[in-house]
């Protein structure tokens, strides 16, 4: 799927499974932005660049072992069309992401940068992995969204594209509410209320409908601070530090 537009934010998914895209990404705000030119989806079936007739993609990984692994020459191939298609002066701009659990945390601080530059490509693994051949020589940037597994790296490119949609001008109704979320501020978020006041015999706290939005504030910070204390130590311990200073 190729959806064009002059000076968009730009994402050339390389995968096995074109169809998966743009998944989700073509609903609510990514999908009205996607119509409104405001970013661009292109796929690159993987299995376009295989030099045999059945279009094989992967082969048995040297030394042993279970599964198989993409093939170097396949998958550079398709790097090269995406960066020849997308011309000299963009490619060099884009980033070539590889998502993978051995890859280095993805940050919010990431994929703000992702989302300030031009755009991306993304090489959607499969099988064992891909050769590290190809990765070396491309100088492909890992990066992982968690300690788990997934059966390909096309769910963890929607997310991470998600992630970075949300922060593009346009795409979000209220772009203020974005300096209130989780990791803004160093802090997880603050808990949400709303109509009914009551329910359930549990009532939301009265300050939120006090009206006196210093009080408000104050306790939306206190409260994020408890959060991330109690759930993310890590998180806690570098605001504290970052206060410190």
């Amino acid at each position: 799927m190729t959806t064009e537009a002059a000076h968009s934010w730009t994402v050339k998914a390389l995968t096995l499974f074109p169809e998966m895209f743009p998944g989700p990404l073509g609903l609510s705000l990514a999908g009205q932005s996607l119509q409104d030119g405001v970013w661009t989806l292109e796929t690159v079936d993987i299995r376009d660049f295989a030099s045999d007739k059945h279009r094989s993609v992967d082969d048995t990984p040297f030394g042993g072992g279970p599964g198989m692994v993409m093939r170097a020459d396949v998958a550079d191939a398709a790097i090269e069309a995406a960066i020849t298609k997308a011309g000299a002066e963009s490619a060099e701009a884009l980033p070539l992401i590889y998502l993978t659990p051995r890859g280095r945390p993805l940050t919010q601080k990431r994929v703000c940068e992702l989302a300030r530059g031009p755009g991306l490509i993304i090489l959607c693994g499969r099988f064992e992995g891909v050769d590290e051949r190809v990765l070396e020589a491309r100088k492909a940037e890992e990066l992982s969204l968690g300690d788990f597994v997934l059966s390909g790296g096309e769910p963890a490119a929607i997310a991470l594209i998600d992630a970075c949609l949300r922060l593009l001008p346009g795409v979000l109704g209220k772009e203020e509410s974005l300096k209130e979320e989780s990791f803004e501020r160093g802090l997880l978020e603050y808990p949400h209320y709303t109509r009914p006041r009551i329910w359930k015999d549990r009532e939301a706290p009265e300050v939120l409908t006090s009206g006196r939005h210093g009080e408000i504030r104050a306790w939306r910070l206190d409260q994020a601070e408890r959060i991330t204390r109690k759930r993310r130590p890590d998180l806690w311990a570098r605001y504290a530090d970052s206060r410190k200073g």
